[in-house]
């Protein structure tokens, strides 16, 4: 399916990957790109369940965008163990004008494909900081 808006298509493996993740909980982490050649949606990286949020924001590029999924785990103040999963709209300031277009244009469709009701857009590495996720979890 194309994205009217951008041309971009949704690779299969992307939804077949984030229910993985939601129902199985194969990972804590999926890292998304735009194959340009391609023109669709792509996985580019998997983060195993035993992965920490640090190699998640790792995993991020520091000069290009991304479409993000990470599986958070927190405790509640009644200490009720929960996860929720948050959607990831990377865009560094120094990434390319184009290339900001581009994921912009595409992520409001590819959010709904994925069925993501928690979002955190982030231009820089201090936006996604672990405090950002644990304020909007709660």
């Amino acid at each position: 399916m194309s994205n009217a808006a951008s041309g971009m298509a949704v690779d299969d493996e992307c939804k077949l990957k984030f229910l993985e993740l939601k129902s199985k909980r194969l990972y804590r982490y999926i890292i998304y790109k735009i194959d340009d050649k391609a023109q669709k949606i792509v996985v580019e990286k998997l983060g195993g369940p035993e992965e920490s949020y640090e190699a998640f924001t790792g995993s991020l590029p520091e000069k290009d965008c991304r479409y993000a999924i990470y599986d958070y785990d927190f405790v509640t103040q009644e200490n009720c163990q929960k996860s929720k999963i948050f959607f990831v709209a990377w865009s560094p300031d120094v990434s390319r004008v184009r290339t900001k277009m581009l994921y912009a244009s595409s992520k409001d469709r590819f959010k709904r494909e994925l069925d993501v009701t928690y979002e955190v857009q982030a231009t820089d590495p201090t936006e996604i900081g672990i405090e950002n996720l644990k304020e909007r979890a709660y």
